[in-house]
């Protein structure tokens, strides 16, 4: 009996302390506490704010091609920031660099690679790489580079190909099915292996019977062009982007006691043209219309302007990414400049059948499928584009593992709350 007692006492003494929790509640609900900080009117560098709102998508004039691939819907849309212009060569160019050294860092080992979490390695990015050669660790790097039969004129150069980032992707619908409920996250998860360098032959490629050649040299690596849109990109490159933007600040925020943001991603095409509408629902251009002059005749996109007067908008090929006014959420270049990846799968029937609440129409294509299953919508139309690719309501699409002249992107980021403007 009194074993019985003694247990019964052990027992509900563990009971209070676990009710305690190991800090003073006065047995109150008042939820978990050491949370990280959140900063609701948080916005990030280089990106606008869109509201919550509702929008009718589809032509806003008269579908001239007869393609019928779209028809008028009313969406509504969760607001988000978004890029106030396409990413640019030198924001790219950060990704590339960021990639280079960490693949260096590796290579070097030593002081150069810390212990991480649960065993594992972590780059020590407070350790300069000597790239000059006067160490000599660009011997230990000497695999990063061109061999001397593929350098031109000799020059030493880094082989643009041996620049790879993995990321992780989940299939989040998949998971989500109801038969997968209890199955292994792991089920779901591909881990993405991608050269990320930008196709420069691109230029030459697209246009036969063209001289590009000097694009190929220069547009990506020369300073003139550091605020031009880079281009070359192909829809998984993009994607990798986006997953590197995300472990960039995601990392900072984490290490300061921060909150973590949502993924960046690439909009929908039903976000791309809500936000590139600018608020003006009905409207064929980002700057309302119905006419792509304004009234003292100056062109307000970089366009292919009548039958193929290319300079008389001001660029032959892409311009800066800031030129020409923005719409009225502050985008710039949502029509003409370079046109721009999103994250749906291209499907002439697919407005017929989407949500009308945050809609997303989406498929991975491998590698084995067909090339129809590959097809992604792009919009915003380019500078080798007539006038019509560049109304809000044009859809467009491009193969996933296409690089062209004239694609590239802007990021997305997810608003967290109840809207922006609560805080204004």
């Amino acid at each position: 009996m009194k074993r019985v007692t003694y247990s019964l006492l052990i027992v509900f003494t563990l009971v209070l302390s676990g009710c305690k929790g190991g800090k003073t509640t006065d047995g109150q609900l008042i939820g978990s506490q050491d949370r990280p900080t959140w900063d609701n009117n948080l916005m990030p560098f280089g990106m606008v704010y869109v509201p919550s709102g509702v929008f009718h998508m589809g032509p806003s004039d008269q579908d001239i091609n007869y393609s019928f691939n779209t028809k008028m819907k009313q969406i509504s849309i969760v607001g988000f920031y978004m890029d106030e212009t396409e990413i640019t060569n030198n924001e790219y160019r950060q990704f590339v660099e960021w990639v280079r050294d960490s693949i260096a860092h590796k290579m070097l080992g030593g002081d150069h690679v810390l212990e991480g979490e649960n065993g594992g390695q972590a780059i020590n990015w407070d350790m300069p790489i000597d790239w000059s050669g006067a160490t000599g660790e660009t011997e230990q790097l000497e695999s990063l580079y061109y061999t001397e039969a593929d350098r031109i004129n000799g020059k030493k150069e880094l082989d643009p190909r041996k620049l790879i980032f993995e990321y992780t992707w989940y299939r989040w619908k998949e998971a989500a099915a109801r038969e997968n409920k209890d199955k292994p996250r792991s089920q779901f998860m591909d881990k993405k292996q991608i050269s990320i360098y930008p196709d420069e032959l691109c230029w030459i490629r697209d246009f036969s019977y063209s001289y590009n050649e000097p694009m190929t040299r220069v547009y990506f690596t020369h300073p003139a062009y550091d605020d031009y849109p880079v281009v070359g990109i192909t829809w998984p490159q993009a994607n990798g982007f986006c997953a590197w933007r995300t472990k960039l600040w995601n990392g900072y925020r984490e290490s300061n006691g921060m909150a973590p943001v949502e993924e960046f991603r690439l909009p929908t095409e039903y976000e791309w043209e809500y936000a590139a509408r600018g608020g003006r629902n009905l409207s064929p251009y980002p700057w309302g219309g119905p006419y792509i002059r304004n009234t003292k005749g100056c062109l307000l996109a970089n366009f292919k302007p009548g039958r193929g007067n290319y300079p008389e908008d001001g660029g032959l090929y892409t311009v800066n990414a800031k030129s020409y006014w923005p719409n009225d959420y502050g985008l710039y270049n949502m029509s003409g400049n370079v046109s721009e990846w999103t994250s749906t799968a291209y499907d002439d029937a697919s407005v017929m059948f989407i949500h009308d609440m945050q809609p997303d129409y989406r498929y991975d294509a491998k590698e084995d499928d067909g090339s129809v299953m590959k097809r992604k919508v792009i919009r915003g139309g380019s500078w080798k584009d007539i006038a019509f690719y560049l109304q809000t309501g044009t859809r467009n699409s491009e193969y996933q593992d296409s690089s062209k002249s004239y694609i590239g992107f802007r990021c997305l980021l997810p608003f967290l709350g109840r809207g922006l403007e609560d805080f204004k």
